[in-house]
């Protein structure tokens, strides 16, 4: 007995024909390498974008994203010099692992991890905005960087 990976389906007819159609056509123009190169660049650039905030100049964590961790994020377990520094290298190293596509999965898995921190103890109202970064995260942990990347060359899955 043969494996498939299609579902039997009814034999289309009408609109479904041209539903089947539109569906192929979509999947075709939008392959997993698109879609990864997508979603890193999505993730990297609002990680990043956060990233430049706690900074001046090239890489001096400003006095003001030390008050921010002070004052209104307040982290539970970790002292808020140390938040800001641990967040501020995050936002910058992940985003360029990302858009590289180098440690592809390991990348979006710690910013998933970002996220999920930001959401349960920081803005536990802003989930919209958070399912949608991890949408993008979580496909990229289960499917990879694509073909278009340092992993890929690497031959890292």
């Amino acid at each position: 007995m043969t494996t498939s990976t299609h579902f039997p389906t009814v034999p289309a007819k009408g609109p479904r024909v041209l539903l089947a159609r539109l569906a192929d056509t979509a999947t075709w123009l939008t392959p997993h390498s698109l879609l990864a190169v997508v979603n890193r660049a999505a993730i990297a650039g609002i990680f990043w974008m956060s990233a430049r905030t706690k900074v001046e100049g090239w890489f001096t964590i400003s006095d003001s994203a030390y008050a921010l961790f002070r004052d209104e994020y307040k982290l539970p377990l970790l002292p808020p010099e140390l938040a800001a520094q641990m967040a501020t290298v995050a936002e910058h190293l992940f985003p360029v692992l990302l858009v590289l596509g180098l440690f592809t999965r390991l990348s979006a898995l710690a910013l998933l991890g970002m996220t999920l921190t930001i959401q349960l103890f920081v803005y536990p109202d802003a989930w919209p905005t958070h399912l949608s970064w991890a949408g993008l995260m979580l496909y990229l942990i289960g499917r990879g960087a694509g073909n278009v990347s340092v992993d890929r060359m690497l031959g890292i899955r």
